[in-house]
């Protein structure tokens, strides 16, 4: 396939749905996005490097306690997805229904 032949019909629509648009506006409103959401936090007085060193910090505690926080904190992760997963399949599930009609 060269650079000019345009994507293939199945393939351009797996994209889509996997998206949940466009890639081209996904990628806009997830740039949009960025930008309200670093706005926000520059006004409430965070910074990137904020962020990295608490990310940072908290990969440094978690070595430093051993590996029963990283049991716990596997715990809480399956807590959280064992809501999360199947809340987030039915609402793919339902998105892409109403898509069909």
């Amino acid at each position: 396939m060269t650079m000019q032949e345009p994507m293939p019909e199945p393939r351009r629509l797996q994209a889509h749905q996997i998206l949940g648009g466009s890639p081209s506006s996904v990628a806009i409103r997830l740039v949009f996005l960025s930008l309200v959401v670093g706005v926000i936090l520059s006004v409430l007085g965070f910074s990137p490097t904020d962020i990295v060193d608490s990310l940072t910090r908290l990969v440094r505690g978690v070595y430093e306690m051993g590996f029963g926080a990283v049991e716990r904190i596997v715990r809480y992760v399956l807590l959280g997805a064992a809501i999360v997963i199947p809340v987030w399949i039915v609402l793919r599930v339902v998105s892409l229904a109403q898509r069909r009609r």
